[in-house]
């Protein structure tokens, strides 16, 4: 839907809800939540507590930091990315987080608060609606950042992050059930429920098949939950959407990827890229995990972390080592940020790609004009 809002003569008391300005007030606040997204990054994968300790620290000197080093983006800038007390190096990761979280958020807050909020426009969102939407998507999207680092760093997504997006999605289609939208429904199901139905079909049924087609893993566990929970807040046919473009941005990224690190792996004696002996997973586990995942067995086995262990072998806070810049082999190239960049993609682009849906499914007759 194009937006033609400066050529809008808008009558007394027909203001939108903010002013167009306000995306400011977006950044800096998704800017704040960046900064708490690099906690989430740093500790959930080595088993850290998020409220303890309650303070941040350094990670090379552990001193506790206070307000001149967690201004989000302008400390890291002006202490020049070190520690103000060690003088260590501070990864840029922490700036890039921050920025990339705080875009976002500003897009959001325009898109929504702004343009989709304004009175002269047709089925525009009233206050509640928006603030749903509005809520709902900066916390699914800051999920998406904080599975993306995480993923490119550890090959990890942690179970706490799929499952926060997963109540992101039931919690917003609560809202609209409360406020009596039509859209809350589907196919006579909570519209979170069945778009999470979709993603986890999707993810799990290419996992299912690839194993038996070509007797390798063909999908991360961390994925699948992840594609449950896109589903249940982009909905099903965006949710499709959203895998396509992940698809198209793996196939490009993951070449250039293979290409850049066998020329490295050229200069390296072969004893160093060797890996151990594979072995893919049993059929049988990638049934019952699968079955697990659609019943939700691995979010309620956060709180019973005995149910989580009995169903899938493990504790849901076990902590492997890891190297800080891990090693990996050739093919290892991470599904996960793809995937969650796809969701970003359709999420901030949702009216266009839903313009192209439309206009494809009215060619083939799938809808009508």
């Amino acid at each position: 839907m194009r937006y033609l809002v400066g050529a809008v003569s808008r009558p007394q008391g027909r203001d939108r809800v903010f002013p167009a300005w306000t995306w400011i007030v977006g950044f800096w606040v998704g800017a704040a939540v960046g900064s708490f997204l690099n906690v989430v990054i740093y500790r959930l994968p080595r088993g850290l507590s998020i409220n303890e300790p309650k303070h941040s620290f350094c990670p090379s000197c552990k001193h506790r930091l206070g307000l001149p080093d967690l201004i989000p983006l302008l400390s890291w800038a002006f202490l020049r990315g070190k520690c103000r007390h060690c003088k260590a190096k501070v990864s840029s990761r922490y700036f890039i987080v921050e920025l990339i979280n705080a875009s976002i958020w500003a897009v959001i807050w325009y898109q929504i608060f702004v343009l989709k909020s304004d009175p002269l426009l047709p089925g525009h969102l009233s206050f509640g609606e928006a603030a749903a939407y509005g809520i709902a998507y900066a916390l699914f999207a800051s999920a998406l950042v904080a599975a993306i680092f995480t993923d490119l760093a550890h090959y990890i997504i942690p179970d706490q992050v799929n499952a926060f997006m997963l109540f992101v999605g039931l919690g917003l289609n609560a809202a609209l059930i409360w406020m009596g939208s039509p859209e809350a429904w589907l196919w006579g199901i909570p519209n979170s429920v069945a778009g999470a139905l979709v993603g986890w079909g999707v993810l799990w049924g290419i996992a299912f098949l690839g194993r038996i087609a070509f007797r390798k893993d063909a999908m991360g566990h961390g994925d699948i939950k992840m594609a449950r929970g896109i589903g249940a807040v982009l909905l099903p046919v965006m949710a499709l959407m959203s895998f396509a473009v992940a698809v198209v941005l793996g196939a490009v990224f993951g070449v250039v990827t293979a290409i850049v690190r066998s020329r490295k792996a050229a200069k390296e004696p072969e004893s160093e890229i060797m890996g151990e002996h594979y072995e893919p997973e049993s059929i049988g586990s990638l049934l019952k995990c699968g079955l697990g995942y659609l019943l939700c067995i691995d979010v309620v086995g956060l709180l019973f972390t005995r149910l989580y262990e009995s169903w899938f072998g493990e504790n849901p806070y076990a902590v492997e080592e890891f190297e800080e810049e891990p090693v990996v082999e050739l093919t290892m190239i991470p599904f996960g940020p793809y995937l969650a960049a796809g969701a970003l993609v359709a999420l901030l682009a949702n009216d266009w790609l839903m313009g192209l849906w439309n206009a494809y499914a009215t060619n083939v007759g799938l809808q009508k004009p």
